[in-house]
């Protein structure tokens, strides 16, 4: 189907949401302007991303397999082993000088934004980029016209840094996590603007950028890129969206996620039978065991997180509210999702935190409980939360189970592709955040240019389009026997169809392949590795061919074949290209760009 003009696209990204945050999704946090969106279009229950941020976020951009553009790991945690193991025992040297863990989007991949600048769009984005910290990696070198990003992972959501007395320093937990490091159009920001909170941040940013376009009579149909670091921690929001959930949430976690449940069944989104993964968070206490005082700042917390999400709902609002003013909002795509499961990592548990960070903490923050959620505060919210949100999977962030990958998606089509039976409808089709760049790519009428782009070679979408679903030429997006992968940090699975295999180390998992039938066991709770044996042997062929397609550096011998490397060929703590943190880097930052050794082994047959 074609219309002679080309929509616009609104991709709105959220930053470590749970599944059943939002309302039209089962949650209880006010979310009216996604709840609008959602009325326009369709709800998908079997949506996937990767199991983290950067890797989904690449995803988003290329509409292919995160190892392959870049992103095989989140860039952070392949530079330190242990940023994501609370055992500090998980080595990714492996992964440090290997081809699609160069920690930024490689030459290898042509983005989304680049072919439709060269289509005649205009590009355009605000939020979190984490693709790359140095100008030759920003949005601006790949393909946006107009960007105001967030270059690293997370970051103190009011831009608040504390001044540090001599001879302090950042804890080095820390150093990648408080900076608010921005740039606009390529350069660095000097100084955010005053009052800065990043969701209000980047709508209003967004809001700017979508207006100067209609005063200067700008006709092009634009791709507008909308990601959020928020609800990320540290858990911070605005105490008028905070106050709105104050008691919501004084009977605990595991009250929440039993309400959150039955309303995802109450709205047709989960089966009325459906067996919730038990609450694995051995780590921390039972809501039972904590004291009054511990049970009001985990409550607190929680309405903390809340609050955030309620103000990426009001941002979100701001600028389709504008959208629908000057009349684009029908020929504009728009979609929401987020980029992973809920983040459940108990962090006060994990050794590289434990000691200099949470001294400094106490000393440089202010997380009395009438101050949680304001700037000079800094907290998470932990695994039952997280669980609260994921249920009934298993899991959180950072793993491969349901838990992890499975995330809320909506999105709202043209008028000129509206099909009254899709209109606010709930899909139960399997589909991947990979499908979205050849989703947008058929509404704007270009083609993907691989092999070749400006004299490179370049990899081909490995996503499929939505658009043959969505126009009611086909009854699903990918076929019935669809295989796919997922890998993060050592943690693994390949899902075909139905059927999917996941490899979780200890202690969350028993370090073996369990083997479970998603359509019987939505959570993951009965391993039918023992009575399928052969199936199971064949899917783990399936994970080999992943392996060998997408270049995993496996982390576990169980995955495919071990990969030594010593110190000094893979130095820790060598693998961020511009050391932002450091003394006198934003002031100068070309004194601190640095060139890590790239090794380019080539990926050898299992």
């Amino acid at each position: 189907m074609t219309t002679s003009k080309r929509p616009n696209f609104l991709v709105i990204v959220a930053d470590d949401l749970g599944f059943s945050d939002i309302s039209c999704f089962g949650g209880e946090i006010r979310t009216p302007n996604l709840d609008k969106l959602s009325k326009s279009g369709i709800r998908f229950t079997d949506f996937h991303a990767a199991a983290a941020c950067s890797p989904s976020r690449a995803m988003i951009m290329t509409g292919t397999d995160h190892h392959i553009a870049g992103l095989g790991n989140l860039i952070e945690w392949t530079n330190i082993s242990g940023q994501n193991d609370p055992n500090g025992g998980m080595s990714t040297a492996p992964q440090r000088g290997m081809p699609g863990y160069e920690g930024y989007l490689n030459e290898r991949v042509v983005t989304l934004p680049e072919i439709l600048r060269d289509a005649g769009y205009l590009t355009m984005m605000a939020g979190k980029w984490h693709l790359g910290l140095t100008p030759e990696r920003s949005p601006k070198a790949r393909g946006f016209e107009r960007s105001f990003a967030h270059l690293p992972a997370c970051s103190n959501h009011y831009g608040y840094e504390p001044q540090l007395e001599a001879p302090n320093k950042i804890p080095e937990f820390m150093t990648m996590s408080f900076i608010a490091l921005h740039s606009e159009d390529g350069e660095y920001v000097k100084k955010l603007p005053d009052g800065w909170y990043s969701s209000n941040g980047y709508g209003d940013k967004m809001l700017q950028y979508l207006k100067e376009r209609k005063e200067n009579g700008d006709e092009r149909p634009f791709f507008g890129y909308f990601p959020f670091t928020a609800p990320h921690w540290p858990l911070q929001a605005p105490q008028e969206y905070i106050k709105h959930y104050r008691g919501v949430y004084d009977d605990g976690p595991d009250a929440l996620r039993l309400k959150r449940l039955q309303r995802l069944k109450d709205l047709g989104m989960m089966a009325h039978d459906v067996e919730p993964h038990p609450v694995v968070a051995d780590e921390v206490k039972e809501w039972k065991d904590l004291t009054p005082e511990e049970r009001a700042n985990s409550c607190r917390a929680m309405e903390v997180f809340a609050g955030m999400v309620e103000c990426i709902d009001a941002n979100v609002g701001k600028v389709v509210d504008y959208l629908e003013k000057t009349g684009e909002l029908d020929n504009t795509f728009v979609c929401f999702m987020s980029d992973n499961g809920a983040e459940g990592a108990a962090y006060e548990a994990y050794p590289i935190v434990q000691g200099s960070m949470i001294q400094h903490l106490k000393k440089y923050y202010n997380n009395s409980l009438e101050n949680l959620g304001n700037g000079d505060s800094f907290i998470w919210y932990g695994p039952r939360w997280a669980q609260a949100a994921t249920a009934p999977s298993r899991l959180y962030k950072a793993y491969t189970t349901e838990g992890g990958v499975r995330v809320p998606f909506l999105a709202k089509f043209p008028t000129a592709y509206d099909k009254s039976e899709k209109t606010n409808s709930i899909t139960h089709e399997f589909s991947t955040v990979m499908d979205l760049a050849p989703t947008v790519l058929e509404m704007a009428r270009v083609s993907h240019p691989a092999p070749k782009y400006q004299d490179r070679e370049v990899v081909s979408m490995r996503g499929k389009s939505m658009m043959p679903f969505v126009t009611g030429e086909k009854s699903s997006i990918h076929e019935k026997d669809f295989v796919e992968g997922w890998e993060t940090c050592g943690r693994a699975a390949v899902r075909k169809g139905d059927w999917k295999i996941v490899f979780i180390p200890k202690p969350k998992g028993p370090e073996r392949w369990q083997l479970y039938n998603l359509a019987k066991d939505p959570g993951e709770i009965h391993d039918l590795s023992e009575q399928e044996p052969e199936r199971l042997e064949k899917m783990i062929k399936m994970w080999d061919q992943y392996v060998l397609e997408t270049g995993v550096i496996p982390l576990a011998p169980e995955l495919g074949k071990w990969l030594a490397a010593t110190e000094e060929q893979m130095p820790e703590n060598a693998w961020i290209e511009y050391e932002y943190w450091k003394d006198g880097a934003r002031e100068d930052p070309e004194k601190f760009f640095r060139n890590p050794p790239r090794f380019q082994r080539s990926v050898k047959a299992i």
